[in-house]
């Protein structure tokens, strides 16, 4: 009996030590998962990524020639700073969280005055960046494109990942997919934006269909009272080398304002479509666009009778052009006007 109550305790304690045994190499498996699982998100083979500008180089009129450096994330952005309206909308169609900082002291365009809420900093204009404030946000990264160009030295003195993501007016359409494409690839959105990009092309197929219609346009930029026109190798030439339209002429300088075009060049190059881009209401300014235009000197051109003067969307073309959602208002306003 006694020999019975022994191996009776005995086997009681072997349960107890295998239970907590077990219970040990659980809480240790348990550990050894989370681990690995937090190892795999930092580690997934994406990071740490090496991250090129869309462009190396560029002429500014503020900061002469200056030179953009990649850069390299250690991990996914979770505080950044955006200046570029193009890239900031881009961000936005895909999702992405984190945005800590935008320039609100521009004119925002209507589908991004969202980022005019108090939960995002304001760090000042896109030609004057509040420097001290953006420093306080201790940001991860900082997106800028050409207006920056004067503050590009100071603002790495911020952060060493300051990305030029901006577009070029002399390769507008790939520096607007390369900057999409750097989006898509720091924050894991590849797949969503091959569907936004073919939303795009689909558009853009639809116009260059319209665009057959006519024999002549003409790109201009209305800006307090004056008129400034855009040819093929212009900062808006993606109208005619993308959309489709055929120039009225490519005799004009391809500054970034448009070379100086008055009423009378109009009526004289007489175009069938005439786009007209409002920079005076883009900056905020009162635009008298239609009563200054609409003069007897452009009510003799054919664009006029036959009601194809095309007024666009001065925020959206002059100020957040190479944005996903922006590309494709873009686009879309062409063809409502013209359909």
């Amino acid at each position: 009996m006694k020999n019975w109550k022994l191996l009776t305790v005995i086997l009681a304690m072997a349960v107890f030590v295998l239970a907590a045994c077990g219970g040990n190499d659980a809480k240790e498996s348990d550990t050894n998962n989370e681990g690995n699982n937090k190892g795999a998100q930092e580690s997934n083979g994406a990071f740490p990524m090496t991250v090129s500008p869309t462009i190396a180089e560029a002429e500014s009129s503020d900061a002469g020639k200056v030179a953009y450096d990649e850069i390299t994330l250690d991990k996914m952005p979770e505080r950044i700073v955006v200046f570029d309206y193009g890239f900031l909308d881009t961000l936005d169609t895909l999702g992405v969280e984190g945005i800590v900082g935008v320039a609100k002291d521009s004119n925002l365009p209507e589908h991004l005055k969202k980022y005019e809420a108090d939960e995002y900093e304001n760090i000042g204009t896109l030609k004057e960046p509040l420097l001290e404030d953006i420093a306080a946000l201790q940001p991860d990264v900082i997106f800028i494109s050409g207006r920056q160009a004067t503050f590009y030295d100071q603002l790495k003195e911020i952060t060493p990942n300051v990305l030029f993501v901006g577009t070029t007016q002399d390769d507008y359409w790939n520096t607007f997919l390369k900057s999409v494409d750097i989006a898509a690839k720091i924050f894991d959105k590849e797949d969503e934006t091959k569907e936004h990009i073919a939303k795009i092309e689909s558009a853009i197929e639809e116009v260059k269909e319209l665009a057959g219609n006519y024999e002549s346009s003409l790109v201009t930029m209305y800006n307090e009272g004056k008129l400034s026109g855009f040819a093929t190798n212009s900062r808006f030439g993606y109208v005619y080398d993308i959309y489709g339209f055929t120039p009225v002429t490519d005799d004009i300088d391809a500054s970034s304002h448009g070379s100086n075009f008055g009423f009378e060049a109009i009526l004289e190059f007489d175009p069938q479509v005439l786009f007209v881009i409002d920079r005076t209401a883009a900056v905020g300014g009162e635009s008298n666009i239609k009563a200054d235009l609409e003069n007897n000197i452009i009510k003799k051109t054919q664009a006029y009778k036959n009601d194809k003067i095309v007024y666009l969307d001065g925020a959206l073309w002059y100020l957040a052009g190479g944005g996903l959602q922006s590309e494709l208002a873009k686009v879309e306003e062409i063809l409502n006007e013209l359909k």
